[in-house]
């Protein structure tokens, strides 16, 4: 007879309950280790900025990136036919890092040109071009550094989220953080004029 499972008990078939021990427990461990990782790495990113930019809404927008290398490790999972590893998983925490970096370099070069008196439009689209290169050459290193690893049995899903995560979020990034940030900075200061500089005190 065909064993049935029950709807109405999770992991039981046919009277019998499944118990996932030995390497499927292991496996789901460190899913659920690795998920942590990321969870804290992504919150001390977030309070390090906050810090930094004496904002909470700036380090949002630079963590805007993070999902946007999502949008890339999945799908690349699935073209190269391999399943998502605890490998992979690493690769995702180490390309939060990266993708974020992305996101400050622009962000840092509008608030930069702003300062100078530079018209807040004109300030975003200076900051893209400027941060262009040195955005798609980092792409680039990151993307040819894991080739190396792609045909390893262990490292290859590390190498996939690398890969494909760096592609989309570097695409999407140029795209998405300046369109975010002029929004932002938009309702902050209407008409998109420079704010006043603070005025020095003379001693």
């Amino acid at each position: 007879a065909n064993l049935r499972l029950n709807p109405a008990i999770p992991d039981t078939i046919d009277g019998y309950r499944l118990l996932w021990d030995g390497e499927i427990r292991m496996t789901l461990d460190t899913y659920r280790d690795m998920l942590g990782a990321l969870g804290i790495a992504v919150i001390l990113i977030y309070l390090v900025l906050v810090a930094y930019y004496q904002s909470f809404a700036i380090p949002l927008i630079a963590m805007a990136a993070i999902p946007l290398g999502l949008a890339g490790v999945f799908p690349g999972h699935w073209l190269m036919g391999q399943p998502f590893t605890a490998t992979s998983m690493i690769g995702v925490i180490a390309l939060a890092g990266v993708v974020v970096r992305n996101s400050l370099l622009i962000i840092d070069f509008v608030l930069d040109y702003r300062r100078q008196g530079m018209d807040l439009r004109e300030a975003i689209l200076e900051a893209g071009a400027v941060r262009l290169r040195p955005i798609l050459l980092t792409a680039l290193a990151i993307i040819l550094g894991s080739m190396v690893m792609l045909s390893d049995a262990v490292f290859g899903g590390l190498a996939i989220s690398l890969i494909f995560g760096t592609l989309a979020a570097t695409v999407l990034t140029l795209i998405v953080v300046p369109i975010l940030f002029y929004l932002l900075l938009e309702r902050r200061s209407p008409g998109g004029h420079a704010a006043e500089a603070p005025k020095e005190e003379n001693s």
